[in-house]
């Protein structure tokens, strides 16, 4: 049986700070928690872009992220376009990067014509779309919490003509003392593993590390005395960019399957231990 056996599970998680810390605590985990990342409403106006939406301007909509789709129909349902607008995207081709998005779809009774596969990165996004024409089709791209130059860029070169919407940014935490805490703690490695489940988790987190002084003795630290566990290829691409190598790294990109993947690099580590 997989078994974190009282070890201490630091997460980052805030959106689902409480999911993630029973999946720990199930596995006989304590967790310790600091939510890394706010969500607030984009300062874009998002007028123009949801009448464009309800004319039937464009002929393709792709979605990076379920957030996203929320937010799109929370703004729509405030202008009084909702049922306009879940109308329009019905007849549009959809594609989306990875089941959140699906999810987020569905409960407006829509489904995505085309989806990636695992691991539901940019690049397996690109490739679901290689056989797609898009020379002069105009393309709805709703990213996540930040824009994502990459895949405009790339869109763009096949002729798509793109226009990025981003109805939601990614802040620091108004109450930033359990992160300064969590930095404390990983330092001092007072943690046994630190999981990352998205990329501006880590960000933030060496941010907050940057503002004492610390930076280096964090990424020391997670290297040589503290397990990471990023939930994806993503993560793990944030965190090699800060200097981190991470050592676990789940089948499926989810936080049950990173917990489980926790539990059992634990156990493997234990027994090749034993004498």
């Amino acid at each position: 049986m997989r078994t974190l056996s009282g070890r201490t599970i630091a997460s980052l998680e805030s959106r689902q700070s409480h999911e993630l810390a029973g999946m720990i605590t199930r596995l006989g985990g304590t967790p310790v928690l600091a939510p890394a990342v706010r969500e607030r409403p984009s300062q874009d106006d998002a007028g123009p872009m949801l009448a464009r939406v309800s004319q039937g301007h464009f002929a393709m909509a792709i979605v990076l992220t379920g957030a996203g789709v929320t937010a799109l129909f929370a703004e729509a349902e405030r202008r009084g376009l909702l049922e306009q607008v879940r109308q329009v995207l019905a007849s549009m081709t959809i594609v989306c990067r990875g089941p959140k998005p699906q999810t987020a779809l569905k409960r407006y009774g829509l489904t995505a014509s085309l989806s990636t596969a695992k691991p539901h990165t940019s690049r397996e996004l690109l490739d679901a779309l290689a056989s797609t024409n898009l020379d002069g089709v105009p393309v709805l791209l709703l990213h996540y919490g930040e824009r994502n130059p990459v895949i405009t860029a790339e869109l763009t070169a096949r002729g798509a003509m793109v226009e990025d919407v981003c109805l939601y940014e990614w802040a620091l935490p108004e109450d930033l003392a359990p992160l300064h805490d969590m930095v404390r703690r990983v330092v001092a490695a007072d943690v046994d593993a630190l999981l990352v489940t998205s990329q501006i988790q880590f960000r933030h987190l060496l941010e907050i590390a940057g503002q004492a002084g610390l930076a280096g003795a964090l990424v020391d630290a997670l290297n040589q005395h503290v397990i990471v566990g990023a939930v994806g290829p993503v993560c793990a691409s944030a965190l090699r960019a800060g200097g981190v190598v991470p050592d676990v790294l789940p089948a499926s990109p989810n936080s049950a399957s990173l917990v489980g993947a926790l539990a059992e690099y634990f156990e493997l580590t234990a027994r090749q231990e034993e004498p």
